[in-house]
């Protein structure tokens, strides 16, 4: 431990958090907060833990069946809890608060093939990061574009498959949903689905560059000027969702692989095999991610429930990806001062 600098847990994780402030959403700074309150506390109340020099993996270990057992915590769960603590740990490094090598002792559960897959998004973090990518590298492709009004708005990928050009309103910065079958696009709740959903500015920006300089001309078989297009017409549902893949595997927008792979065999890097990847994501889990995103950002419920087109009852029974925790901690914030 020579060369180590003495550091209470609770001191370091404000200090990690004071660091991520300037890196990241304020709704990740929660996020982590959330998740390694519980890991200050072990350190704290059940283990005595006053200085991050002396951990060890065994120590990380005992944590870690602490941490099923006191949350009742199932595998997926514990990965996103356990991935925090990692990154926290390996920060720790770079502080001499905890030897080289640390976050690696923290092993993360396996999981059964897609066992991931109904409960994953894509989290503000790495919204985030990828958003910061595509903006840098990928401006005002179509992918570019795809991602950003997804993100923005939670569409479902049919909705905005189904979007034509006439269909964006730029003066009133919108897009207006249509279910439309008899001109070959359908909406997953048909007329119910119908609705205007407002636009950020910069998604504006976005779609208005990408409009002019990267939209391929061209028309469907119904004679409709899609919004987002290939050589033959209206780009299918299926090369959205592939090129969602690609651009969410991590080493994609961080040069970085989470899972150690090497990166000139990575199966996930060949043609069509950019879903084998353990960190990409549908679709469906940037709209899961943009929900809670939503939520989290204290959006009423019914508010995203309406912009988002999902019951109150499906949305906190599939898409409300926020802890327990989390949620009491703001309905607190709500109930201050009453």
């Amino acid at each position: 431990m020579s060369g180590l600098d003495p550091i209470a847990p609770a001191e370091a994780k404000q200090m990690y958090l004071q660091q991520r402030k300037q890196e990241v959403s304020e709704s990740t700074i929660q996020a982590h907060h959330y998740r390694l309150k519980h890991f200050v506390r072990w350190c704290e109340n059940v283990e005595n833990v006053e200085n991050l020099n002396t951990l060890s993996g065994r120590d990380l270990q005992r944590y870690k069946m602490w941490r099923r057992e006191d949350g009742d915590l199932n595998n997926v769960t514990m990965v996103t809890q356990l991935s925090t603590l990692r990154v926290f740990l390996k920060w720790c490094e770079k502080i001499d608060a905890v030897e080289p090598g640390t976050f690696e002792k923290v092993l993360l559960p396996s999981l059964a093939t897609n066992e991931d897959r109904r409960t994953a998004m894509l989290d503000g973090e790495a919204a985030e990061k990828l958003i910061n990518y595509l903006q840098q590298f990928e401006f005002a492709t179509r992918t570019h574009a795809l991602v950003q009004l997804l993100w923005h708005t939670g569409l479902r990928i049919g909705a905005a498959h189904s979007l034509d050009i006439k269909d964006y309103d730029r003066e009133n910065q919108h897009v207006e949903v249509r279910h439309r079958p008899e001109k070959g696009t359908r909406l997953k709740n048909k007329e119910a689905g119908e609705r205007i959903v407002t636009l950020s500015p910069d998604v504006c920006d976005t779609l208005d560059a990408y409009l002019e300089y990267n939209r391929v001309e061209a028309k469907d078989d119904h004679g409709r000027r899609p919004l987002f297009t290939s050589r033959h017409g209206r780009v299918a549902k299926s090369s959205l969702r592939d090129s969602i893949y690609r651009v969410t595997r991590p080493c994609k927008y961080t040069g970085e692989c989470p899972h150690d792979r090497d990166l000139d065999s990575c199966e996930a890097l060949e043609t069509n095999k950019a879903s084998t990847c353990p960190s990409s994501v549908s679709p469906h889990a940037i709209r899961r991610g943009s929900i809670t995103h939503h939520l989290a950002q204290d959006v009423p419920d019914k508010v995203v429930s309406d912009r988002m087109n999902v019951s109150l009852d499906v949305l906190e029974k599939h898409y409300d990806r926020r802890s327990e925790e989390e949620k009491a901690d703001q309905r607190r914030d709500y109930l201050k001062g009453i």
